[in-house]
Parts: structure tokens; sequence; C-alpha cells
């Protein structure tokens, strides 16, 4: 763990690295990337999300936080003298959409790509990208097969959100922490529920405890009432759920409705304004797992804070989260880009290069130092998470403790590194 007022380079010290790594990649004469199908003016790198229907809430903020980098980085100089251009596809939350959205992207000769909020999406459409070659960074999905589907050595799926085989038992262990030992499960039937539901069962059974009732409903359901009752019936004292906003919002205001007071709880997926804002009061006390809280905590988040804001335009950041881990991750890209010295470029020299550069990063989310390997392409560790609530309407510490380890930013964990205890 970084001291952030001692140790820790500032904000605009981090851009100059960039800068001096920009000019220094130039000077060394390095290869600019090209294929036969790459322009031969710009980098192309693939963003895709939904950025329309039921999931934009995080589709957006992620667009937008890789929007962010791209300006800055651009305005660096790019990558060896050459802007790095998006080429957005919008996958509307739709798996078999998300999948020809990725022929395309993949089609149109992007070097990599950025994308995917949710896991089915992801899942359905992960083959293409490692088929031909083209690493993926996934910056919000979170499903834990997303980077356990392919062996790490031979995958070029790569991820800087927190699997839910991490926060899920965090949230299991805050529960049992709180005495909650009855807990019930509503998980959607998508990808991300049936594997959430999975993790979920693994979890408890790490206390020796099973779901006291476990429904199940489909996207864009209307009305839990039934299900909501039936998981208070079962004497549950806590409701994991694992859905995105419109649907959590759905499941709290059955529980308002049926004067339920237990908490809502579950991974960050409880932080979207389609959630909070619909289900209003019902929201308050919900409990999650995050990686981060728009609170400016140091130099680097109270930068990114305000530069989101002054470069959209807007004063909210509808899932931050969302947005923190896809600008990251798009820095994370090019750090890795810059590293390449060999002529000529392609899918597996830059797959290598993330997993072999140790140059740090002072992002946002979490200092990255070899964030990936050939053995774990997942950048997140335990140590990284927080426990948010939800409290007068905003995301915020559920715990004092947290917030203040949160002014210390967190270093991805080794294998034989102690991992801190969350706040109490």
């Amino acid at each position: 763990m970084e001291n952030s007022s001692r140790r820790r380079p500032s904000w605009a010290h981090h851009l100059s690295r960039m800068a001096l790594a920009l000019g220094a990649t130039l000077a060394l004469g390095v290869t600019p990337l090209a294929t036969a199908s790459t322009s031969t003016t710009t980098v192309r790198i693939g963003l895709i999300g939904p950025f329309t229907g039921g999931s934009a809430d995080f589709g957006n903020s992620m667009r937008n936080g890789v929007e962010l980098a791209l300006a800055e980085i651009n305005a660096l100089g790019g990558y060896v003298g050459r802007q790095i251009e998006l080429v957005v596809r919008d996958d509307q939350g739709d798996p078999e959409r998300a999948r020809r959205m990725s022929e395309q992207l993949i089609d149109e000769g992007v070097i990599a790509a950025i994308g995917f909020c949710n896991t089915g999406n992801a899942l359905k459409s992960m083959d293409l990208y490692q088929k031909a070659r083209v690493p993926l960074i996934v910056p919000c999905a979170t499903g834990t097969p997303i980077t356990t589907t392919y062996p790490a050595a031979q995958s070029y799926i790569f991820r800087t959100s927190a699997r839910d085989s991490l926060q899920v038992p965090f949230v299991v262990n805050e529960a049992v922490h709180r005495g909650w030992t009855r807990i019930a499960v509503l998980a959607d039937n998508t990808g991300y529920g049936e594997a959430g539901l999975k993790d979920l069962t693994r979890a408890m059974e790490a206390h020796k405890l099973k779901p006291v009732y476990v429904g199940r409903f489909d996207i864009g359901v209307k009305d839990m009432t039934d299900a909501v009752r039936q998981a208070r019936d079962a004497g549950a004292q806590a409701l994991f759920t694992l859905a995105v906003g419109p649907e959590n919002a759905v499941i709290g205001r059955a529980r308002e409705a049926l004067g339920w007071k237990v908490s809502q709880i579950g991974p960050w997926g409880l932080t979207f304004p389609s959630y909070i804002q619909s289900a209003k009061s019902a929201a308050e006390g919900t409990l999650m797992a995050m990686t981060f809280v728009a609170e400016p905590t140091n130099e680097r988040r109270s930068s990114f804070l305000s530069n989101y804001r002054r470069h959209h335009k807007t004063d909210q950041i509808p899932v931050p989260i969302a947005a923190a881990q896809a600008y990251d991750a798009l820095y994370l890209l090019t750090y890795a880009m810059l590293t390449i010295k060999q002529p000529g470029f392609d899918g597996a020299a830059l797959k290598r290069a993330l997993e072999t550069n140790d140059r740090p990063y002072y992002g946002v989310v979490a200092t990255y130092k070899n964030a990936f390997s050939s053995s774990d392409h997942d950048a997140m560790t335990e140590n990284m998470l927080y426990l948010g609530t939800v409290r007068n309407g905003v995301v915020t510490f559920a715990y004092p403790e947290d917030a203040k380890r949160n002014y210390s930013v967190q270093r991805k964990l080794t294998a034989q590194a102690p991992q801190p205890a969350p706040g109490r």
C-alpha cells in the first residue's frame, strides 16, 4: 500500500511520465503499430458495451471513462505520434447483438478491444477475440467465467473489474459477520445471474450455509412481489440480488411494498441510478462490494472526477466505478503498447506486453505494476474491495475505516501478500 502524500507521485507527474514514455518510444525508433487492415494514420481500438437499453447506466459510464483517457493520451501524442481512434459498437445489452458487433470490430481491424458490461454478452462473444488473437480488456462485466474459460497462458481475455468470485464471498463474509446467516438470493436468468449464483453457493458453503430461498427471473420483469414474499416467508435476514439496476429496483420496491425491512446486498450492480433513483427509500442501507467510490480521497481520484465532469460537461457520473475501471483499462493497454519494441505488431505481441509490462501506472482505482501475468489476467485482488452502502441516495463507504484506507491507493496482492481486513 502506498502513502498517498509521501511516496506517490502527483497526478501531474503521472501525466508527465506518460508524455516522457511516449517521447522515449519515438526516440527508440519503435515500429508503429501496423497491420494490413489497420489505418496508416491512427491506431484503432474497439469499444463495445450497452450504450442504450436497460444496462446503459454503466455502459455509458464505461464509454465516458475510456473517452476521457483517450483524450488525455492523444493530447500527449497518442502512440508513437499516431492518434488512437475508438471504433464504437453498441451491444444494447443483448448477447446475440454483442456477437455481431464483435465480429464487426474484428473485421474492421482493431488491434485490441475494451468492453462488455454484461457477463452474458462477454461470454457469448469472447471466443471471437480469442480466435482472432485480439486482446480484450473487460472493465465492467464481473462474471467469474470471463477470465477462467481459457487458461491464462493462452487467453486473450483480460479484466480490470473485480470478478464475482472475489465480490460475492466478500459480501457473504460481511453478512455472516453481521449475524445474517439466513440469506435469500434472487438471480436473473442471464449468464451473470447463473455464474453469480454458483459463486454465492460456494461462498455460503464455506460457512456451512445454504440459501434459504433461491428465485430466478427474466430481464425486464415488472413485478417481483411473489418471489420477494417467498424469500421473506423463508425467514431470510438479508436479500442477495444478482441483477442490474432496473431489476434491482423492482425487487427493492417489492420489499418496501411488503414492509420487509432487510438489507438488499450484492455486487456493485446495486450502485446504478436505475436502482437507487427508482427504488428511492427502499435502496437506503443497501450494501455492495466496491473498488471505487466517487469521493476525492486523494489527488488522483480528485483529478479524475473533476476532469470527467469538465470533459463530459456534466456534474454526474451515473456509475463511477465503471468509468474509473474503464479509464484505467485504456491506460494499461497503452502502457503495454509502449513496451513493444520488435518490428511489426500482432495480437500475440500485445498479449505478451500486457502480461509482462512492469512499468507502474498510477491509476484511479489502484496502482498497477504487473497488473497481469501469463498465469493471471485479473487486475483486481481482494485488498482492493471496500464495502459500499447507499446513504441519503448516494453510494459511500459503509465503514469510516474504509474511507480512511481509501486515502492510500491499493496495489495488487501477490500470492504471498497478506490481505488486510475490511473496516468494521
